[in-house]
């Protein structure tokens, strides 16, 4: 059994059956333009690199071997 507040229900407004849906008209997708092949081009990096693409390592008498700030006595 249906309790009697759920009437109530029904009679407020927008809870009518629902109206059939017509579809849509659907239009054929529009051609897709055809795009150009970028040429592509090999850029110059500021560092020289090695086989690898990893920078060429330099040594510098600030660093030591680790890569950690040589002090020296002013």
């Amino acid at each position: 059994m249906r309790d009697k507040k759920d009437n109530a229900t029904f009679d407020l407004p927008g809870f009518g059956p629902a109206a059939p849906l017509e579809p849509e008209a659907k239009r054929p997708p529009a051609p897709r333009p055809r795009r150009s092949g970028l040429k592509q081009e090999q850029l110059e990096l500021l560092e020289p690199t090695d086989n690898s693409g990893l920078p060429v390592w330099v040594r510098d008498d600030k660093l030591d071997l680790t890569g950690l700030p040589v002090w020296a006595p002013d």
